[in-house]
């Protein structure tokens, strides 16, 4: 079984994120407060210590003001062809 925590859909998965919290111009702590979380959570999760399910990405990318479909899409492409569970 393939490990995904530092798989390149993993890490791409990450990359959106921080890149997308950047484009709208929040830092770390201003996306926590929208989510009633601590900045470490937010810094635990661009960290790729903490892995998010879909429900938390959707939760994420409103909170960041984005669609969570164009953050699941440069996951998608980062991924590779053969890339097992």
């Amino acid at each position: 079984m393939a490990k995904t925590i530092r798989s390149s859909g993993h890490e791409a998965l990450r990359e959106a994120l921080i890149a997308a919290r950047k484009r709208e111009g929040l830092t770390q702590e201003q996306l926590a407060k929208r989510l009633k979380q601590h900045q470490s959570f937010v810094a635990r999760v661009e960290s790729g210590e903490r892995r998010i399910d879909v429900v938390e990405l959707v939760v994420l990318a409103r909170a960041i003001g984005v669609n969570a479909t164009d953050l699941l899409a440069a996951t998608d492409a980062a991924i590779e062809p053969d890339h097992r569970i």
